[in-house]
């Protein structure tokens, strides 16, 4: 297929330099993103897949997300799943519990447990060094993929350490991989007030690139759809690139549009019409240009629990090519009111029914079975 003579003609030029090798500014990266030919951002994104993976297969990993904690003193509009200190509603999981959680997921052959939680001051050190340790000795045919940047970060102050010795405490506790939760947008305009007691942009960096440095896996991740510009989606795609030159960056991406369902942040962005959710459109887009702007990012991740199984074979003809967890549990988007779950068998037929090949993978993307 001639690609070239199919592309629309005003983002022509910038995507004929992406696919002879060059790589996207700032202000092309809004001119794509402003674009409404998502045909030919599709063509060319899906060129640069099949450069990254010729063997057109589509990568899944069979995993749980457990919540160990719903506490958090941050404030964040956009979040119907937290709780504040002294809630009603507010637990940390005992170890029974997590136990039964992962044992579970080890019974359906499951290699990756993903911790996330809040900020809550009444877990110091100690509490993670063992909850990692725990879950590795009594569970190691599992990987601890755990704790966002924001976690880290708050940590490290609980603990009065610098993020560097944080992450060396829990690295020798037997963490290896961050996964790039509370991305949001890093934008600090757009943090400032839909995250208020979070990390900033840089310190979300900070951590990210303190964990490369010690030869830890991490990802990152967009949520967009509410109070932020292109410009600021763009700026967000370019500092994640920008960021992973320095050590060795970013396994994969995972973007996905705000659920406004249940949350302060919803009202504001319906009630506003300066403000547009996201729509499909807009995912395949960014998925899109994701896929051209992330040079050094190999992996792009659907999100079909935001968007569904059926977009989420779409999206795979639009640079995406992973089709992430098949998650038994998921408790912070569906408290927003979306609720899809998609388990390895499902997950198989979707992938074959898109065209590709499907094979599980391990948290570091080596493949464990082809299907």
């Amino acid at each position: 297929m001639d690609v070239a003579a199919t592309l629309s003609t005003d983002i022509r030029p910038i995507l004929d330099r992406r696919l002879a090798g060059g790589r996207l500014s700032l202000e092309e990266t809004v001119a794509l993103l402003k674009s409404n030919d998502l045909l030919a951002l599709g063509q060319a994104a899906d060129v640069i897949r099949k450069q990254l993976h010729p063997n057109d297969e589509v990568s899944f990993i069979i995993d749980r997300n457990i919540n160990y904690t719903n506490v958090c003193v941050a404030q964040c509009s956009f979040c119907a799943f937290k709780r504040d200190v002294g809630h009603e509603e507010g637990y940390t999981l005992d170890w029974h519990t997590i136990d039964q959680k992962c044992q579970e997921l080890v019974d359906q052959g499951g290699t990756q447990v993903l911790l996330q939680g809040g900020l809550n001051p009444a877990l110091k050190l100690p509490y993670y060094q063992e909850l990692i340790s725990h879950i590795q000795t009594r569970f190691p045919q599992l990987m601890v993929h755990g704790f966002s940047p924001a976690e880290i970060f708050y940590l490290s102050k609980l603990s009065k350490l610098s993020v560097m010795d944080t992450l060396r405490e829990l690295q020798a506790a037997g963490l290896r991989t961050i996964p790039g939760g509370g991305g949001e947008i890093l934008v600090d305009r757009v943090r400032r007030i839909i995250g208020k007691g979070k990390v900033l942009t840089d310190q979300w960096f900070a951590v990210m690139e303190a964990a490369q440095q010690l030869g830890m896996n991490t990802t990152a991740t967009m949520m967009y759809g509410h109070i932020e510009t292109v410009e600021e989606r763009a700026e967000s795609l370019i500092r994640i690139r920008d960021s992973g030159d320095k050590y060795g960056g970013y396994r994969s991406f995972i973007h996905w549009d705000f659920q406004p369902e249940n949350t302060e942040l919803g009202e504001q962005v319906l009630s506003n019409p300066e403000y547009r959710l996201g729509d499909g459109f807009d995912y395949l887009k960014l998925m899109a240009v994701a896929r051209l702007v992330l040079d050094n990012c190999p992996n792009l991740q659907v999100s079909w629990v935001t968007q569904g199984p059926k977009m989420a074979q779409v999206a795979l003809r639009f640079g995406g090519n992973d089709f992430g967890g098949t998650m038994m549990e998921e408790n912070v988007v569906s408290a927003a009111g979306t609720t899809y779950m998609v388990g390895p068998a499902k997950a198989v037929e979707l992938i074959k029914a898109a065209g590709f090949k499907p094979v599980k993978r391990d948290t570091f993307y080596n493949v464990l079975h082809a299907y």
